[in-house]
């Protein structure tokens, strides 16, 4: 865990302290952490098979994509 956790964070800090994303926002790469922190945890692991929010607290945080996939069937049930 703590090797991904170092290579992602690693490869923010690559591009400096600061970045700018596509819309040409600046951005520092600290501000990032709750995202890096929730990708790792939500992230199924070939090892387990399960992510470590699940094995951790044995539910997976809900994430705004699986609302979104869920109003797209309400909205067209073949979606």
């Amino acid at each position: 865990m703590i090797q991904t956790l170092e290579d992602m964070i690693r490869r923010f800090c690559a591009y400096g302290l600061e970045f700018k994303d596509a819309d040409g926002c600046t951005h520092y790469w600290c501000t990032l952490k709750s995202a890096l922190e929730l990708a790792y945890k939500t992230s199924i692991h070939a090892s387990t098979g399960k992510t470590p929010a699940m094995l951790e607290k044995g539910w997976n945080p809900k994430l705004s994509v699986d609302n979104l996939k869920k109003d797209l069937v309400d909205i067209h049930p073949a979606a």
